[in-house]
């Protein structure tokens, strides 16, 4: 196990161990006040609890090496656990609405709100802070589970925002139907964080292409480019936990040697890897310029190609996030 996965299994050992004592200390609150607008947020903080064991577990399997069954890995794991944390979610954000239904049908006297209104900030506060180092560490890595588990501990704490506000109203008006009126609300947007990272989590594990991380890559291709990569194209992108894998295929000039075209490609990689990260697993694919009687001098900036047809451009044109998905099926199929 490397130390980045070390990092982030400790971050959710954290997480867990104080939502524990936050989820506590909100169960406190409500046996003290019977405000159903507690509970709203104490039912959330099991959520809380369950989907922070649930990330540590999936965090610790990802973490294993490739094998003979897994030649990417483990880490669609962390997908996994993200799931189950936006179905959990959303399970509380029903369970919630029920309750403040019933409450608003038969409702019942409220006492020491004060109190309440001070534990339900006081959490708020700390799962803003575990949320923001959560997805901090988790975009640095690359962790789905840290990041969704972030956001959703710095939505709960949006939520305790108006909690608290709508708490502090009922406590100077004495007006029973707002705290209904408040898990009603909080119980509907609890539902609509947990659908939002389900459908995150869903595009991940069918591998829908990531259009940020594509038009990052075009970028960094345009900055870093060589006048011998002549085309870049037909680019696939997995993740796979906090590994990227990606396959491509280079155009390259074709009297070179396979030797030359071998170096055009690990300079491509370590490129890529420079600006991406160690954990991008990459496979080029080289392809000769003239391939299937198609050749490339409109596009190819190598000015003292001996075997130029036509005038080399100013500059090279851009890679463009349409043509770096691009493949050549007509190509191929005419080579066929």
């Amino acid at each position: 196990m490397n130390e980045e996965d070390i990092i982030k299994q400790k971050v959710q050992k954290w997480i867990v161990s104080l939502s524990t004592l936050i989820l506590l200390a909100k169960f406190a609150a409500y046996g003290m006040t019977l405000s159903v607008g507690i509970l709203t947020d104490a039912l959330e903080s099991i959520v809380n609890v369950a989907a922070g064991i649930i990330s540590l577990l999936s965090l610790r399997y990802a973490a294993r090496p490739g094998d003979k069954e897994h030649p990417f890995g483990h880490g669609k794991m962390e997908l996994i656990s993200a799931s189950v944390e936006g179905i959990l979610i959303s399970l509380a954000g029903l369970f919630i609405i029920y309750e403040g239904v019933e409450r608003l049908l038969q409702p019942q006297p409220l006492r020491r709100l004060d109190v309440g209104i001070y534990i339900v900030a006081a959490g708020g506060v700390a799962n803003y802070l575990m949320g923001a180092w959560s997805e901090r560490v988790g975009r640095r890595s690359g962790s789905m589970a840290l990041i969704a588990g972030g956001r959703h501990l710095k939505s709960d704490t949006y939520s305790t925002i108006g909690l608290v506000a709508g708490l502090t109203l009922l406590h100077l008006t004495h007006l029973t139907w707002i705290d209904s009126a408040l898990a009603l609300l909080f119980g509907t947007l609890i539902i609509a964080t947990g659908i939002s990272i389900l459908r995150k989590t869903t595009d991940n594990l069918l591998d829908h292409a990531d259009e940020e991380l594509l038009t990052h890559l075009a970028d960094q291709i345009n900055h870093h480019r060589r006048a011998e990569w002549i085309d870049i194209h037909n680019v696939k992108a997995i993740k796979s936990g906090s590994y990227l894998y990606l396959d491509c295929d280079l155009t390259i000039p074709w009297y070179y040697t396979v030797e030359h075209g071998h170096r055009l490609a690990h300079e491509l990689t370590d490129m890529l890897q420079g600006q991406i990260g160690p954990r991008l697993q990459a496979t080029v694919h080289l392809d000769p310029c003239n391939v299937f009687a198609h050749p490339k001098c409109h596009v190819c900036a190598l000015a003292d190609c001996p075997h130029r047809r036509e005038p080399a451009p100013e500059e090279p044109e851009p890679v463009s996030l349409t043509a770096l998905t691009a493949g050549q099926p007509e190509k191929r199929a005419d080579h066929a």
